[in-house]
């Protein structure tokens, strides 16, 4: 029994001691722990760590950077510069010689129409015409007779009511001449003719053909599409929110097909209002030769703003974290146990325009842009060092 309570002794004392030395050991290493107290806005790195992490460190610049906004539209011509060619009276076609895609000039034959009502139009025609000389020549005469007393007012009244009715029915006729082609001044009687030449309105290329010989047309029909190409615009379509930053003069750039090719083009109108789908309409005319444009063509386009003198940084040292928008920028170098430390702060600031690799930022009022060195690579590294404590930072 004594030799039991021996050994139960014995091992109570050895388990107090273990529990001793266990908690002296625990203050002692609690002694030698010091808290570092590190500001949220603070990241710390050791010389390893910033060499993965690929930091480099430049300066904030002063640049001179000009916005560009992308946009959607199409290629378009002016209402004066698109043509569709009828024929006024219809008639039968009697030739044609061209094609979609042929270059027309004003005034060139299209086709050759033919029609009897043509002949009828320039018979009664001519004889108004010689009517209207037999009356004119009466009319002079019975005017130097009333005013010699001669001849009565009422016989002066009724050739003047003939000569005016007479004069009236040339005259139209000469606009249906002309409506037709028929140029009254060249027409004779060894003249006439049941066909016309319908003949280009305007210069271009001919885009719509809806003819062939033979066929009757209609006044109504459209028979021919000439569009002229040396005078295209875009109508370009932008969100409401960016109608402030376009204005007349400003340069595009634009691209047909997914092209390379970069075509040019010169604001000269802005709408007046927004849409219902909440869009702004912007015109531009072409600038350069550009062949292989054409109209009802979509593009795209990048229109150039003006530049401006800006604080800018390279777009890489632009960190966003929680909707909002950072830079690190270099704050000290210390040491801690024999250990060389770099710290960076990150700094709040606000996005603007980006242009050629660069983004225009507004600093904290009262910073100090040629005192400090701002991260230009590796921003993101340090964004998840201090995200993720513990694993890049200290």
């Amino acid at each position: 029994m004594t030799k039991y309570n021996f050994k139960y002794s014995i091992l109570i004392y050895a388990l107090f001691i273990a529990l001793v030395s266990c908690n002296g050991n625990k203050n002692a290493g609690t002694a030698k722990v010091v808290t570092e107290f590190i500001p949220e806005d603070i990241v710390e790195l050791r010389a390893d760590q910033i060499r993965l992490a690929n930091i480099d460190m430049g300066a904030i610049e002063i640049r001179s950077v000009s916005g560009t906004l992308k946009v959607s539209g199409k290629v378009a011509t002016a209402p004066q510069d698109f043509a569709t060619v009828c024929m006024p009276l219809g008639g039968f076609v009697k030739s044609i010689s061209l094609m979609p895609g042929n270059a027309v000039r004003k005034g060139q034959t299209l086709a050759i129409i033919e029609n009897q009502e043509f002949v009828d139009i320039q018979e009664h025609y001519l004889e108004a015409k010689s009517r209207l000389e037999y009356i004119s020549a009466e009319y002079n005469r019975q005017d130097e007779l009333y005013n010699k007393d001669v001849s009565s007012r009422k016989d002066m009244q009724q050739v003047t009511t003939d000569f005016k009715s007479i004069k009236a029915q040339v005259k139209a006729l000469e606009q249906k001449l002309l409506l037709i082609g028929i140029d009254p001044v060249n027409l004779r009687e060894e003249n006439i003719s049941s066909s016309v030449a319908l003949t280009a309105p305007i210069s271009g290329y001919i885009n719509e053909v809806n003819i062939n010989i033979g066929k009757y047309v209609s006044p109504s029909d459209i028979l021919f599409g000439i569009i002229n190409s040396d005078k295209l615009f875009l109508e370009l379509t932008l969100f409401e929110k960016d109608a402030a930053s376009v204005s007349n003069g400003q340069k595009i750039h634009f691209f047909i097909n997914n092209e390379t090719e970069q075509h040019v083009a010169t604001i000269y109108q802005t709408g007046k209002s927004i849409n219902s789908d909440k869009t702004y309409t912007v015109y531009a005319s072409v600038q350069s030769d550009c062949r292989n444009v054409i109209p009802g063509m979509y593009v795209n386009a990048v229109i150039e703003g003006e530049s401006n003198k800006v604080t800018a940084v390279p777009s890489d040292a632009i960190v966003s974290f929680d909707d909002k928008d950072y830079i690190f920028i270099y704050e000290r170098d210390k040491e801690e146990e024999g250990n060389p430390f770099t710290e960076y702060r990150m700094i709040k600031v606000q996005k603007g325009i980006t242009d050629s690799g660069y983004t225009e930022i507004v600093l904290p009022e009262g910073f100090e842009i040629d005192k400090t060195k701002v991260v230009v690579k590796g921003a993101y590294n340090l964004l998840s060092a201090k995200k993720n404590a513990g694993e890049m930072a200290c």
